[in-house]
């Protein structure tokens, strides 16, 4: 465990991913004052202003999703969450890093003017793969939740390979699902069959559907678009894992009776204990390589 006495360390708003990352921070010797984080036990100080938590930190820990466009901190505790300013941000010293597990531009922009360094923690290889497993694992409950079939035998095709598809791909094969990846990188293509998964190019995916059960997308951009959607029945499942808003035509879906579900943040839906002890493993680290005591 690392020793995190000396560190005062300001966290607002979250999930139940941030209780357990604030008291395992905590745990570790750090001061950890919150705002909107249920989270108990020495070293926790609970604040009921944002002011009061950032006094005298010399960090700051925005929950995952960070923001939303408005700038109002996402906080699932707090009935009215507090919005994130250049003059909130201020009380924190020069050069005091702020870790955020995704960051809106907006939010990149006004931690770069107040001074600050910004962290995205998802975006650090040990964390994004880590944080795939519960991904993975949460994408295969919800299909398995609205399939009328196993998994197990299953045509599942699977667009992207990053980490999170990766995992997700993995699983699905283990499972003994009919497994096909999707993606347009051909080192990824490459990869994916090393490993010994079905695949093909994105180019092709109009004319290689092969009446899927379940298309889960992991790809950011507009993928499942309405000449794909058309080529489907109304009994395709698909569960678009990529960050708002997907990569599907959720209109045309509707339209064309498919269900569709944007899941995106599904570790803190599905297993956010795991999910904050994850965290906990890379957080400590960051702080020791950026704060002075």
């Amino acid at each position: 465990m690392y020793n995190l006495k000396g560190f005062t360390v300001a966290m607002l708003g979250g999930d139940a991913r941030e209780v357990s990352l604030a008291q395992e921070l905590a745990a570790s010797g750090a001061t950890v004052k919150t705002l909107g984080i249920p989270a108990e036990g020495e070293n926790i100080i609970a604040c009921s202003m944002p002011e009061e938590c950032l006094d005298g930190a010399q960090t700051l820990i925005l929950p995952v999703p960070g923001v939303k466009e408005n700038m109002q901190l996402s906080a699932v505790y707090l009935e009215h969450p507090p919005e994130i300013t250049g003059e909130l941000l201020a009380l924190l010293p020069a050069g005091s890093p702020v870790l955020v597990g995704m960051a809106r531009e907006s939010l990149r922009r006004l931690v770069k003017q107040a001074g600050l360094r910004l962290v995205e923690l998802m975006q650090m290889d040990d964390v994004a793969i880590l944080n795939s497993i519960p991904s993975a694992e949460g994408a295969v409950q919800m299909a398995m939740e609205k399939l009328p079939i196993t998994i197990h035998g299953s045509r599942c095709l699977v667009l992207g390979f990053g980490r999170t598809a990766q995992t997700l791909a993995q699983l699905l094969d283990a499972m003994h699902a009919k497994t096909t990846v999707v993606a347009r990188n051909h080192a990824q293509l490459a990869r994916a069959e090393a490993i010994g998964l079905h695949t093909i190019h994105i180019s092709e995916l109009i004319n290689c559907l092969q009446q899927p059960n379940v298309i889960f997308n992991t790809i950011p951009a507009p993928v499942i678009t309405e000449d794909i959607l058309t080529k489907l029945t109304p009994t395709t499942l698909i569960i678009d894992l990529a960050s708002a808003p997907g990569g599907t035509d959720f209109t045309t879906a509707q339209k064309l009776g498919i269900e569709a579900l944007l899941a995106p943040g599904l570790p803190g839906k599905v297993a956010p204990r795991t999910a904050g002890l994850l965290l906990a493993r890379v957080v400590p680290r960051v702080l020791l390589q950026m704060v002075t005591r």
